[in-house]
């Protein structure tokens, strides 16, 4: 260490006034790269705390990192607090613990403080702001939306309901932080605001944006199909549907990202009612029978006698007991039976959405590698009568499955990414590695650049010369050298102070020094 100090001052010494003004320089700017650089190493690292908080929200957090003495920044127009990455989380915790930040409007810590006297009247529409609150507070958590605002209407409870087909609306804004918000997104909301209140459904939701625009117009459940957009919304369903089928089979066989499906959909949108009477002749049936039976019994005596003279004379008074008495016994039977003729009611109601017929179009990478053939005649056809089987067609009169099925073998110009995951892992990991490079390089950069610094005053040796150009001490020693050199004329002596002043310098100083010694 003492040879390397001495060396650095024989070097300054050696160096002239521009050189040294031109090191000091030199130096200074080093030390001011390497402290910038330590500084910015040394600076803390600043993550966000709490983005997209409302005017008040954001003035209660602030005021509160003030008072705890927390350093933080404000960006995005004062919407985004941020604080040193080692204490984002404790101070998340903290602020929780104080309700803060509190969200747009009003939630269920309306009713922390107990209010007494209150009517019923003030406290359902308490209930309904604290719940319309709260699902401001969660759909502005959503990914894309900023704020939202969420208005529900609530039938009156009244003792004698005058309408009973009153149900329950609601009506959601959301201001976007992107372009648009989709159509998951919506439906999700939509759901979320239906099974938050009693009685309402998704379809009694309505989403507006900003820009005034109603996006959960296209999601309304429509089971008539009476407007395009429903018609087309099935269709896309029923298409995908079909073709996801045929995609993930053949996909199994020809591999991921070599086989393309589109399937074409006929679908009846009409609503029709038939209804159809039919009468069997043929078939008849007893529908009532009636059975009547009548019975007569009668008695009748007769006035006569003898013939003869007996009959001429007068009659005892006993001989009425002798008069012949004749019976008349009568019966009558009917029957009445009356008949049915078969009679069949059918009453059939016909919905839409019933698929008519379908069409599909597969288009089949071609294969690839050494020596690979194309798909001969029979490998298509039986792909095709997989596709066939799998969409469930029949022919029909004067179609045949080719009309149905399109299926051909083509180039692929690009393949497809099959492994999006492990992309992303990459990707993540990748950003890791960013993080921490970006805390430790600064350093790195530093020490590289003091010892690359050092290494060059190091490489700034001393030649040396030749001492038979001078005279004195020197001149004597490199006399009684074996092989002396020759006499040094004063221009070759100028010569040399013009290539190498430095050295004959320091060979000068030292000649001076031995004198004086």
């Amino acid at each position: 260490m003492k040879s390397f100090a001495q060396s650095l001052l024989a070097l300054w010494r050696q160096l002239g006034i521009n050189q040294r003004v031109s090191l000091i320089l030199a130096a200074l700017v080093v030390v001011a790269v390497l402290a910038g650089l330590v500084a910015w190493a040394r600076k803390p690292d600043y993550q966000l705390l709490y983005g997209r908080l409302g005017e008040k929200d954001a003035s209660a957090v602030i005021s509160t990192l003030q008072e705890m003495g927390v350093p933080h920044r404000i960006a995005a127009g004062g919407s985004a607090v941020y604080v040193p990455s080692t204490d984002v989380h404790r101070m998340r915790m903290e602020l929780a613990g104080k309700g803060l930040p509190g969200g747009e409007g009003v939630g269920f810590e309306i009713f922390d403080k107990g209010q007494f006297g209150l009517s019923d009247f003030v406290q359902r529409t308490n209930y309904t702001r604290a719940l319309q609150g709260e699902l401001s507070r969660t759909i502005s958590q959503f990914e894309g939306v900023a704020r939202a605002r969420v208005m529900i209407v609530q039938p009156e409870n009244r003792l004698l309901l005058t309408d009973q087909g009153i149900k329950p609306t609601a009506s959601v804004f959301v201001e976007l932080s992107a372009p648009r918000l989709g159509a998951e997104a919506v439906d999700s909301i939509r759901n979320l605001v239906a099974n938050a209140v009693q009685g309402l459904v998704p379809d009694q939701v309505a989403v507006v944006d900003q820009k005034g625009r109603v996006l959960s117009a296209e999601l309304k459940d429509d089971p008539a199909l009476s407007n395009a957009s429903s018609q087309i919304k099935y269709r896309q369903e029923v298409e995908s549907y079909f073709a996801g089928k045929v995609q993930s089979m053949l996909e199994s066989v020809v591999g991921a990202g070599n086989v393309v499906v589109r399937v074409s959909a006929d679908i009846d949108t009409d609503q029709a009612t038939l209804v159809e009477e039919r009468f069997d002749p043929d078939s008849q049936v007893v529908r009532t029978q009636t059975n009547t039976e009548d019975v007569t019994n009668s008695q009748e005596a007769r006035v006569g006698g003898v013939v003869g003279a007996s009959a001429n004379t007068g009659a005892p008074p006993d001989a009425e007991a002798d008069r012949p008495v004749v019976s008349n016994d009568q019966t009558r039977k009917s029957r009445t039976t009356s008949y049915e003729i078969n009679r069949t009611l059918t009453n059939t109601t016909r919905n839409p959405g019933r698929v008519r017929g379908l069409t599909a179009a597969v288009f089949l990478a071609q294969r690839t590698g050494g020596g690979a053939a194309a798909r001969n005649t029979e490998e298509l056809a039986g792909l095709r009568a997989i596709v066939v089987r799998a969409l469930g067609l029949r022919p029909e009169a004067g179609r045949s499955v080719d009309d149905m099925v399109a299926l051909q073998e083509v180039p692929f110009n690009a393949p497809v990414p099959s492994d999006l995951a492990g992309e992303a892992e990459g990707e993540a990991g990748l950003q890791r590695w960013f993080d921490i490079g970006s805390r430790y390089v600064p350093v790195g950069l530093a020490l590289l650049v003091l010892l690359i610094f050092v290494w060059l005053l190091r490489r700034q040796r001393v030649e040396p010369v030749m001492l038979e150009a001078l005279p004195g001490p020197a001149a004597a020693e490199a006399a009684a050298a074996p092989a002396p050199a020759e006499k040094i004329t004063p221009e070759m002596l100028n010569e040399l102070i013009k290539q190498k002043p430095a050295q004959v310098g320091a060979v000068l100083r030292e000649w001076m020094a031995s004198k004086k010694n």
